[in-house]
């Protein structure tokens, strides 16, 4: 296969990376313990730990597993957001030889006690908030370890008052009980006063499980190995080489963490890749919070910014976004879902760099391709593939197709998974004889190696016989002043199969369907025009901020009647 796509490739990125550098993602933070013990790791809610106590914590929690005769490869539930405790439990986690299987704290006792089931996980650290939920349904698993931390733990004495607040004043923990479970911060001693007995952890061993939907819609565990992480941590500080050459004078980078960590795109870019580079970074436990994020964006000078549209939109309609300084912004990174280009526009004109929009997948862990670092402009491409990897775009028979021609993005490099967990079936379904991941995206590729997705396969509108891309009516919707977000599906129709239905969130409250149709008549040619506007006051989003178009599905198909027609 002709690889196009290296000819575009900036100054000073390889073209392969070694993944062989470090044989374990322990090996790669280890040696970040090492070089940076004085520095500060992570900070979070005014609290900060060094490089030098994350490895002296990550040290004892990894022993008080071990203590507790977890052996390597059994898996070991977080159910965390941003705080403190995470990177000490993963790194932890890691280093007593476990397995990481990432949890959304906001999951129902449905959602976890499915994913606690089907990974078999023995051990669980969660935040006291969501205890109340574990107690539901911890007998129906195999956990025989609860660690339960408290927002405050690690905060000293604004860490207790904290504590107290949510426990007696706002009272957001659920009252819980659950039989032998431990404090976070108990655990820690307890690991102190035992000895870890280092575990040989090779670049096959599993790291994590990160369930995601994939293309089937099933929730399942990507077999995430050391190798895979190790090698995507490579490839995207590969891709920042030629910004960071350029910035020697800052001593330390900066990172603001704002999406969740359970989230394959923050655990790599954001944590993992923060402890390779030696960077600080800023956990947010709540992203929605924008006031929030406007005094970190004050308080510190953020050099490193992964974000997702709908956070880069919220931040630019907040009245005090524009009065901040911007000067110490290297790169504002985007990744989860497309970044709409009248948001990359604004974001623009705001702070006066560009986003830079990359593409990814937990199968691959994630990252596949991104912008150039150096790019300038939004350009509506997810950029090229990362160092080492190969994109190739299929037809529905496997076969690849011409340079410029649309078709199913498949993926082959270091990054991809080793398959789905315990499910061979879902496996084979999903890569190819020639070793390449189906994404389930559309795309095409340009002669100049560009990727530009279409859309998911499964929410391509079929309208008369022709492919309609939502990606597409979004991003000219978007563009209209009045509109806040937007989301695009295809509902049935008896003469053209389907038709295509928005989901509007106004920012202007005198806007009408009327107008919208109007602004998509002079853009659109009549069969990707919307048929039916539906006016909402959100849109439902996942755990990261995407938008949920099944969910709307979802929700028309239940719907008793249709909306008025326009």
């Amino acid at each position: 296969m002709e690889k196009v796509w290296l000819k575009s490739y900036p100054p000073d990125v390889p073209k392969e990376i070694d993944a062989s550098i470090y044989p374990s993602l322990v090996d790669l933070f280890e040696e970040s313990f090492y070089k940076h013990t004085e520095r500060p790791a992570f900070a979070c809610m005014g609290q900060t730990i060094t490089y030098g106590e994350l490895d002296l914590q990550s040290r004892n929690l990894a022993a008080w597993l071990q203590s507790k005769g977890l052996q390597p490869g059994a898996r070991v539930a977080v159910m965390l957001p941003n705080i403190l405790q995470h990177p000490i439990t993963i790194l932890g986690v890691l280093r007593a030889g476990c397995v990481v299987v990432n949890v959304n704290p906001m999951y129902t006792a449905r959602e976890l006690e499915h994913q606690l089931k089907d990974s078999e996980a023995e051990a669980i650290v969660v935040l006291e908030n969501c205890a109340a939920v574990l107690e539901k349904v911890i007998a129906n698993t195999s956990i025989k370890h609860v660690v339960v931390a408290s927002v405050g733990d690690l905060l000293g004495l604004k860490g207790c008052f904290i504590n107290f607040m949510l426990q007696h004043v706002q009272k957001t923990i659920p009252a819980w009980h659950i039989e032998n479970a431990t404090q976070f911060n108990d655990a820690l001693a307890e690991g102190a006063q035992t000895r870890l007995v280092a575990v040989k952890v090779g670049p096959d061993d599993l790291a994590f499980l990160q369930y995601t939907g994939g293309t089937t819609g099933t929730p399942k565990g990507a077999m995430l190995l050391h190798r895979n992480i190790v090698a995507n941590v490579q490839q995207t500080y590969a891709w920042l080489i030629p910004i960071l050459k350029t910035k020697t004078r800052i001593e330390q980078l900066t990172m603001l963490s704002a999406l969740p960590l359970y989230h394959i795109f923050s655990l790599t870019v954001c944590e993992l890749l923060g402890l390779h580079i030696g960077a600080l970074g800023i956990l947010v436990p709540d992203p929605r919070d924008t006031k929030e994020l406007i005094k970190i964006f004050k308080s510190h000078s953020i050099n490193l910014f992964p974000a997702v549209n709908t956070l880069y939109n919220a931040l630019l309609h907040h009245p005090d976004f524009e009065e901040l300084d911007f000067s110490h912004l290297l790169v504002a990174q985007a990744g989860g879902m497309a970044v709409q280009e009248a948001v990359a526009r604004r974001w623009f004109e705001v702070t006066g760099g560009a986003i830079i929009e990359g593409y990814g997948l937990s199968e691959t862990s994630p990252v596949v391709s991104c912008v150039p670092i150096n790019a300038t402009e939004y350009s509506g491409t997810i950029g090229l593939p990362l160092p080492s990897t190969e994109v190739s775009i299929r037809d529905e028979a496997g076969s690849p197709v011409p340079t410029g021609e649309a078709g199913e993005i498949c993926i082959r490099g270091p990054q991809v998974m080793a398959g789905y967990w315990r499910r061979p079936q879902e496996t084979a379904q999903v890569m190819t004889e020639d070793g390449f991941l189906k994404s389930g995206d559309i795309g095409v590729i340009d002669e100049q190696g560009f990727i530009t997705v279409m859309d998911r396969k499964k929410d391509v509108i079929l309208v008369s016989g022709f492919n309609v891309y939502p990606k597409e009516i979004e991003e000219i919707v978007a563009e209209h002043p009045g509109v806040l977000e937007v989301a695009a599906i295809g509902i049935a129709d008896e003469r053209a199969g389907e038709v295509v239905k928005l989901f509007v969130v106004k920012k202007d409250s005198s806007l009408v369907a009327e107008e919208i149709l109007g602004f998509c008549k002079e853009r659109l040619t009549n069969y990707k025009r919307p048929r039916f506007i539906e006016f909402c006051n959100e849109l439902p989003k996942s755990n990261v901020g995407k938008i949920l178009r099944k969910v709307l599905r979802e929700r028309e198909k239940s719907a008793e009647k249709l909306p008025a027609q326009i």
